[in-house]
């Protein structure tokens, strides 16, 4: 429902009613995971998907049944190998679903859409069972239930992901804002990443010195645009609580040693999840001397990907911004990077370290991965 944050809201404010259609259990491989939505307005346009296509057909009926009645149902696709393809799920595996009517003066619904619109955390919780089906409650409601559990649940490792709470009786949506990738530098590589990055779904700040290089006619995907020495921009940003974590990126992509060494400087004294740079090996072997000289440790050069990029084979801007964007999510998840056919196990590995602090109280039942 989240992920469908700026459309449910437009309608809400509106006064239509909508029923939403939420994942609530994932059995072996589906396209889309554990709350993933998808709405049906009573005009009947739909809005985004739970698999991609597969199920979509049967979704809308269920959906539609609940806007002409108001009462919430769930239904599950797929029982078998056999049977999941018979009914359009072509990875085999098994969906649990939930189709609820999202109503305009629910006022806890339109709270959590205007949050996850703004790009803020955000938690909420759906009811499953019989008695408390397709209601939505402030995360506070988790915080109340009693799990022998709770002791295993850390914030931290849950904020971007949506669970099943361990009891079944809530489904906790959570959304954390948008990884931020910074890019020092407002060169043409600086532009291609900043529209691949944008459409990976990083929020990106371009900061340059220059103030005619760095331009929203030049970075129109761009959230913000800085005209500061990086390096200073970067300290005061370290100084500022909340202005990054563990999921921020930051690229130092300017081609100017007196640019690149301060801002790389700063950024590898950071508490932040990747810091690259653009260059030519000879040009990285002499940073790493630069960098030494300034009193940067060998711990923290080592935390350098420099030259950016995985080896993708291609030479313009756009495909040295792809090559940047994968590294930079290979390394946030812990990916090789190899091709997937090369691999065994999950396609889509999770890993709690992506995520920062969370909005769920520290109360709450351990979240159970599904």
């Amino acid at each position: 429902m989240l992920e469908l944050a700026t459309q449910l809201l437009a309608l809400s404010t509106a006064g239509e009613r909508v029923a939403v259609v939420t994942v609530t259990r994932v059995a072996r491989s589906a396209p889309r995971g554990l709350g993933a939505s998808m709405a049906i307005t009573s005009g009947g346009g739909v809005i985004g998907s739970i698999s991609g296509g597969c199920v979509e057909g049967d979704a809308i009926v269920l959906a539609n049944a609940v806007l002409a009645d108001g009462i919430a149902r769930a239904a599950r696709f797929g029982f078998s190998d056999e049977r999941a393809h018979a009914a359009g799920l072509a990875c085999g595996g098994e969906v649990d679903v939930l189709a609820y009517v999202l109503q305009p003066e629910d006022e806890i619904a339109r709270r959590a859409l205007a949050r996850a619109a703004r790009d803020e955390r955000v938690t909420v919780a759906i009811g499953l069972r019989e008695e408390n089906r397709g209601i939505i409650a402030d995360a506070s409601v988790l915080s109340r239930l009693a799990s022998p559990v709770a002791a295993e649940l850390d914030a931290a490792a849950v904020l971007s992901e949506t669970e099943r709470i361990a009891d079944g009786s809530w489904l906790a949506l959570s959304r954390a804002p948008r990884a931020r990738l910074i890019i020092v530098g407002a060169g043409e590589h600086a532009a291609a990443l900043c529209r691949v990055a944008s459409a990976a779904g990083f929020t990106v700040t371009v900061c340059d010195p220059w103030p005619l290089l760095a331009t929203f006619e030049r970075f129109p995907d761009a959230s913000d645009i800085v005209i500061a020495e990086p390096a200073e921009y970067l300290a005061a940003l370290a100084s500022e609580p909340g202005s990054f974590d563990g999921r921020t990126a930051v690229c130092v992509l300017s081609h100017d040693e007196r640019i690149d060494i301060p801002a790389l400087h700063t950024a590898l004294g950071m508490n932040v999840g990747f810091v690259g740079a653009m260059g030519a090996r000879s040009t990285v072997a002499q940073r790493a001397v630069a960098l030494r000289e300034r009193g940067v440790p060998d711990a923290d050069l080592a935390r350098l990907h420099s030259p950016l990029g995985l080896d993708l084979g291609g030479s313009t801007p756009e495909d040295a911004a792809v090559a940047a964007v994968a590294e930079i999510i290979a390394s946030r998840y812990a990916g090789t990077g190899a091709p997937l056919r090369e691999a065994t196990g999950p396609i889509h590995a999770r890993t709690p370290a992506d995520s920062p602090s969370s909005d769920i109280p520290s109360g709450a039942p351990a979240c159970s991965p599904l």
